[in-house]
C-alpha cells in the first residue's frame, strides 16, 4: 500500500491551506482594547486536522464555559497472582550452589566517581540548536514540574474529544498513562537529531502496529498534545512556540506514518505464539520457550514486545534469550517483579499450551559481524539472556573472536543460568565467563570490569537493570572504550517498561 502521507507545516504565521496537519491560525496582536483569546476549546480549534475546513473545526469544539474534563475512571490493579500448590519447585542446580573460586570476581571494590556533567558540550549543544528546538526545550521546561498533570489532561482530552481510540489502551492505564506523552515528548526533545530520531521513530512506528494505530489516529493525537502543553505552558507559550510543536509533530508523525506502512508490506502487525516449555528456574524466573503461528525474523541481541492473554493491550519488553534457532523456537527469561501483571503472569500463570502474542523485533544491541573486535559482555540478572544469545550468535559465524563475559546477582542461587554459560565457556575456547557476586548489594557489575583487561579494543555490551546500563555506561567510558563501541538498550525503554 502506498504510505499515508502528510504536507509540511508551514511556519504558524498564516491560516493558509497548505498547511500540514496543523496549522495555526494568525492571532490577532494584542492591543490595549483587546485581549487574547485564552479559552482551551479556542486554543484547540486553531489548530485543525487536514482535510477538515475551519468552521467544522471550529463547531466540533466546545463552548468556552465547559468545565475540564476529568480522566476517566481507571479500574484498580488486581492482585498480583499467586504461586499455586501444584507449581513445582525450582530446579536444582549444583554448579550454581558452589561456584569455583576462579570463576569468581571479588566484591571489594571502590565505586568509581560519579560523572561530572560536560558544560562545554551542553553549552555547543545549545548553541547550535535550531530555533524550533529551542522553543522545544523551552515549553519542556516549563511543563517538567507538572509532567503528571500534563499527562492527565492529554489523556482527557484524548478520550473525550475522541472517544474512538479509548478501544486501543488498555483497561487500567496505571503503566501505560505515561508512556505516549513520553514517546512523543522525547522524540520533539531531539528534534534536531536526525539520524537518532528517525531510528527512533521508525521502530515506534512498526511497534504501534500492534496496538492497531492507523494514520487517521495521528491528528488526534496531535491535538491533544498541543492542547495539554499549551496549557500548562501558559507561561512561555505563544504563536512561535505553537508552530514550532506544529513542525515538530508534523515530522514526528510522518515518520512513523511511513515506517509503518512500510512494515505492513513485509510483515504482520502482530505474532501469535504457543507456550511449548515453561521452567521455572529460581521462585520468582521462569525460562519460557514459544513458537510462533509464522516465521519470526529477528538478531541476537534483539527484544520483543509481549502481551498475555490474561491482561490484554498491556505489553511488555522481553529479550530474546538465544540466536535465531533452525527450529523457530523463542526463548525468554522472565522475572516477576512487585506488582508487575505481565511478569507475574508468565512465572507464576502460564503453562505449555497457553497462546501470547508478540510484537515485531527491536534493538540495536547487536554484532558487527564486519570486525575482528572482542566482545566485552555484561549481564546483571535476566539481563544474561541477550548476552547469551550474542555468544550463541558468534559461534555460529564461526568466529574466534574474544568474548568476556561478566555475570553478575546478588547471590549465588540467582545466577539461574550459569550451567548454561559454563557449557557455552567449556564448548568455545575463546569465551571466558566470569560471577560477580554482591550479596550486599554494594558492588556495582561495571565495576568489577577494572580488574581485568584493558579494553580498549572492545565492543561493550551491556543489559540489565536500568541502574546498572547507566552505571555501566559511565565506568566503560572512564576506561576508555569510546561512547560509539557501547552498545545497550535504551534506559527510557526499560524504565518505561520495567515489568
Amino acid at each position: 500500500m502506498d504510505a499515508p502521507t502528510t504536507a509540511s507545516a508551514d511556519n504558524g504565521t498564516s491560516g493558509g491551506g497548505s498547511g500540514g496537519w496543523f496549522t495555526p491560525r494568525t492571532q490577532p496582536a494584542s492591543t490595549p482594547d483587546s485581549e487574547r483569546e485564552a479559552a482551551e476549546g479556542s486554543r484547540l480549534a486553531a489548530m485543525r486536522p487536514m482535510g477538515r475546513t475551519a468552521a467544522d473545526t471550529d463547531k466540533d469544539q466546545p463552548a468556552k464555559d465547559v468545565p475540564q474534563p476529568a480522566p476517566p475512571a481507571e479500574p484498580a490493579p488486581a492482585a498480583a497472582p499467586q504461586l499455586s500448590a501444584a507449581q513445582p519447585p525450582p530446579a536444582e542446580r549444583s554448579s550454581s550452589e558452589a561456584l569455583p573460586a576462579d570463576l569468581r570476581v571479588p566484591t571489594q571494590r571502590a565505586t568509581a566517581p560519579a560523572a561530572q556533567p560536560q558544560e562545554p558540550l551542553a553549552q555547543a549543544r545549545a548553541e547550535s540548536a535550531s530555533p524550533d528546538a529551542l522553543l522545544i526545550r523551552r515549553t519542556m521546561a516549563e511543563v517538567a514540574p507538572i509532567a503528571d498533570k500534563v499527562t492527565s489532561y492529554f489523556y482527557a482530552l484524548l478520550f473525550v474529544r475522541h472517544p474512538d481510540l479509548r478501544s486501543l489502551f488498555p483497561a487500567a492505564m496505571d503503566t501505560q498513562r505515561d508512556r505516549l506523552l513520553k514517546a512523543l515528548l522525547t522524540a520533539a526533545e531531539h528534534i534536531d537529531n536526525t539520524e537518532v530520531l528517525v531510528a527512533y521513530l521508525q521502530n515506534l512506528g512498526r511497534g504501534h502496529r500492534k496496538y492497531g494505530t492507523r494514520a487517521e489516529h495521528y491528528p488526534a493525537v496531535g491535538e491533544c498534545l498541543i492542547g495539554a502543553l499549551s496549557r500548562y505552558a501558559s507561561g512561555v507559550w505563544d504563536t512561535e512556540m505553537e508552530a514550532a510543536w506544529v513542525r515538530a509533530y508534523t515530522t514526528i508523525s510522518q515518520v512513523m506514518i511511513d515506517a509503518a506502512a512500510v512494515d505492513e508490506l513485509r510483515a504482520p502487525a502482530w505474532w501469535y505464539a504457543e507456550i511449548v516449555a515453561h521452567d521455572l528456574r529460581t521462585p520468582d524466573v521462569a525460562v519460557v520457550t514459544v513458537r510462533p503461528d509464522q516465521p519470526y525474523p529477528f538478531l541476537a541481541g534483539q527484544y520483543t514486545s509481549l502481551e498475555t492473554p490474561w491482561w490484554p493491550r498491556i505489553w511488555r519488553h522481553y529479550s530474546f534469550a538465544s540466536a535465531p534457532r533452525s527450529d523457530g523456537l523463542l526463548t525468554f527469561h522472565v522475572k516477576a517483579v512487585p506488582a508487575g501483571w505481565v511478569s507475574n503472569a508468565l512465572v507464576h500463570r502460564a503453562r505449555p499450551g497457553d497462546i501470547i502474542r508478540l510484537g515485531p523485533p527491536a534493538g540495536s544491541m547487536t554484532v558487527d559481524h564486519t570486525t575482528d573486535s572482542g566482545l566485552l559482555c555484561l549481564g546483571g540478572g535476566t539481563g544474561i539472556a541477550p548476552i547469551k544469545a550474542l555468544v550463541e550468535d558468534v559461534a555460529e559465524h564461526g568466529e574466534r573472536r574474544t568474548v568476556e563475559v561478566f555475570y553478575g546477582a546478588r547471590t549465588d542461587h540467582d545466577l539461574y543460568d550459569i550451567d548454561t554459560m559454563l557449557r557455552l565457556q567449556q564448548s568455545h575456547p575463546w569465551l571466558s565467563v566470569r560471577a560477580v557476586i554482591d550479596q550486599q548489594a554494594h558492588l556495582q557489575l561495571p565495576d568489577a570490569i577494572r580488574e581485568y583487561g584493558p579494553w580498549n579494543e572492545f565492543d561493550a555490551y551491556l543489559s540489565g537493570p536500568p541502574g546498572m546500563i547507566r552505571s555501566g555506561v559511565d565506568a566503560l567510558r572512564h576506561i576508555g572504550i569510546p561512547s560509539e563501541r557501547i552498545r545497550h538498550d535504551s534506559v527510557e525503554e526499560l524504565v518505561a517498561t520495567g515489568d
